[in-house]
């Protein structure tokens, strides 16, 4: 048995979760691919995949071998690269994990920029709000907006975003401009819902406020203070063409806003890959600080704190 086949067969079929799909992907035939699993798990002496009728499920086992196998196939294929392609060069596989509203607006577009330039590249892209493990689940890199808890990972600062206070034109019209930040608790709030609190976080300090409605999602509030329902207290990156166009208005312009940073995160290493440290340049350089949604917005003009 070819130890190094077998390992990749075997994790190309955990991440496509197929045989078939997989089999394509390495360009053997379906019953190769479920040889070279069965060998390695032979080899290994541990079953590494429940198989079924309908679908494959990775044994515990599984999950822990495909976090390693995956770090030691993409250990090699960095090796590849800065030996013998030369580090100027980006190929091999990048996974990449970020938020959903940020991710779809500002990280794709420039997610494609990049393939562009590296045609060579293959990238995973999952956008979603769960704090994913990025070792456990394989990825090499995760944007994350907000305060970093303590871990192992390594993080570098990209740019970041201001949380604004926000209503729309009709809202202000029927229920007035709240006069300072006590007074928001007068007025109705959309607020957004994490880790079971919808507290905003002005003044330095948690502000309990009340409303119609909460949401884990920031483009669902984004929506309903369109519509008139209440005020909102969003991340700048959410709002550019809302405030650009009229839809909302910022509030409270003269109260220092709440400034998020948004971090690459990745695992600690020894040397970062190339294409890693490539990616996070093309970000922080595309980005710019003060962000450039910021700048669209013309916020230099709302506030400079």
């Amino acid at each position: 048995m070819n130890l190094l086949e077998a390992m990749t067969a075997f994790v190309r079929v955990a991440e496509l979760d197929s045989y078939t799909r997989a089999a394509e992907s390495l360009d053997l035939s379906r019953t190769r691919v479920s040889r070279l699993v069965m060998q390695l798990e032979a080899h290994l002496g541990v079953r590494l995949i429940q198989r079924s009728t309908r679908r494959l499920h990775l044994t515990e086992a599984g999950e822990r071998y495909l976090a390693r196998a995956q770090g030691i196939l993409q250990a090699l294929e960095e090796a590849e690269t800065e030996v013998g392609q030369g580090a100027s060069e980006i190929r091999g596989r990048l996974r990449v994990n970020g938020p959903m509203s940020f991710g779809t607006r500002h990280l794709a577009p420039l997610v494609v920029r990049f393939m562009v330039e590296h045609p060579a590249l293959e990238v995973r892209l999952d956008l979603n709000d769960r704090r994913v493990d990025l070792l456990e689940e394989g990825y090499d890199l995760a944007i994350r907006i907000g305060e970093l808890p303590d871990s192992s990972l390594v993080a570098r600062r990209l740019t970041r975003c201001r949380l604004l206070l926000c209503a729309s034109p009709s809202y202000l019209v029927k229920h007035g401009e709240p006069k300072n930040l006590e007074s928001l608790a007068e007025h109705r709030c959309l607020r957004y819902r994490t880790g079971g609190s919808t507290d905003w976080q002005l003044g330095g300090h948690p502000l309990a406020v009340q409303g119609p409605l909460d949401s884990n999602n920031g483009d669902v509030l984004t929506l309903a203070a369109e519509a008139g329902l209440g005020i909102a207290h969003q991340p700048s990156f959410l709002i550019t063409e809302s405030i650009r166009s009229g839809r909302l208005v910022p509030l409270l312009t003269e109260e220092a806003p709440v400034n998020l940073g948004i971090h690459g995160v990745f695992p600690a290493r020894r040397h970062l890959p190339a294409k890693i440290e490539l990616f996070l340049d093309f970000l922080a350089e595309a980005w710019g600080d003060p962000p450039a949604w910021e700048r669209d917005m013309g916020l230099s003009q709302i506030t400079q704190q």
